[in-house]
């Protein structure tokens, strides 16, 4: 889904900088084999295409082997692999450098302060790793890079300091383009914590006017530890409004998905949580009045009774045992 609603181009220069398994890159990959073909006739493209598109950066090594190795058997001869930590100094160097981010980084990590990169420290300044792999992709980004990264709910209305002062970079100094709410079973059976994705381009000059607001309910499999396919699934709908969002201006705010001004989310102080914003259409229910159902109730105990009266006397004469 977050692969379709960025639409990798030809020139771009990919990179995930918690990269795992490196299974955004290979998706992002795919999805070039699958749309634009027509691009591997060019010599210049295939060399971009096995040699620059694509940056993975990961600490881990079993993770990064696992990684090159998950790339290459998609195609993709010679990614960019990193073995290092994307918040430290080790990775200072890397700025203004891609043009299209997308990432799942770690939530509810904690760092000391010694151990980041000075930079993320003074657009945020915070121990908690989904606050800084933000600020960091801020930093890796190209004026006109776009970001497409999930996040724990607590990035959305957290109220510390921190928490606002990344939103407000977000939302004041850049462009945030969406918010997609997801249920909190999508990452079952591995964590239950409920999560959203933003969808950002950086600028440095501002430019958020209206902030598109989706409210997944289903991703087409229970949202349980089984994760069995369902047939309910909002990703579908997701894609395609996000590809046609000039109609969703009028759209209501009691609908899943709708615009929502930028003066609107300054004044709620930057807070991105889709509850703040979305209307509930409550349905007006009728009930009978009192008396009417005080008589319906004793209209239901004397049928009953004489039932009762009925199974009684069958057991009394033998009929039932």
């Amino acid at each position: 889904m977050m692969v379709d609603m960025v639409d990798p181009q030809k020139g771009d220069t990919i990179c995930d900088p918690a990269a795992g398994t490196s299974g955004f890159l290979v998706t992002a990959g795919e999805y070039i084999h699958d749309n634009h073909p027509d691009w591997f006739h060019d010599r210049d493209f295939r060399r971009h295409f096995d040699t620059e598109m694509f940056t993975g950066i990961e600490f881990d090594a079993t993770m990064l082997r696992i990684g090159a190795m998950n790339l290459q058997l998609h195609g993709i001869e010679n990614p960019r692999l990193l073995a290092r930590d994307s918040l430290s100094e080790a990775n200072a160097d890397i700025r203004d450098e891609f043009t299209l981010i997308l990432a799942n980084p770690p939530f509810k990590g904690s760092l000391d302060y010694e151990s980041v990169e000075s930079s993320l420290l003074q657009m945020c300044k915070t121990k908690k790793t989904e606050l800084l792999f933000l600020a960091l992709m801020l930093r890796m980004l190209r004026v006109g890079g776009r970001a497409a990264v999930i996040v724990p709910d607590g990035v959305l209305f957290g109220s510390s300091n921190a928490h606002k002062a990344i939103r407000q970079e977000i939302v004041d100094h850049h462009k945030l383009d969406a918010v997609i709410s997801m249920p909190s079973g999508v990452f079952k059976p591995y964590a239950g914590v409920s999560t959203a994705v933003l969808f950002f381009t950086k600028t440095g000059s501002g430019g958020t006017d209206h902030v598109w607001f989706y409210d997944m309910e289903a991703d087409g499999y229970s949202l349980d530890d089984r994760r069995n396919p369902v047939e309910t699934n909002d990703i579908p709908d997701i894609v395609h409004r996000w590809k046609h969002r000039e109609s969703e201006m009028d759209r209501k705010r009691t609908e899943k998905s709708f615009m929502v001004p930028y003066d609107e989310i300054k004044s709620n102080g930057w807070d991105l949580s889709i509850n703040r914003y979305k209307e509930i259409e409550y349905e007006e229910v009728e009930y009978d009045p009192p008396q009417k159902i005080i008589e319906e109730i004793r209209r239901l105990d004397e049928e009953r009774n004489k039932n009762l009266n009925v199974l009684e006397k069958l057991i009394q004469y033998g009929e039932i045992k």
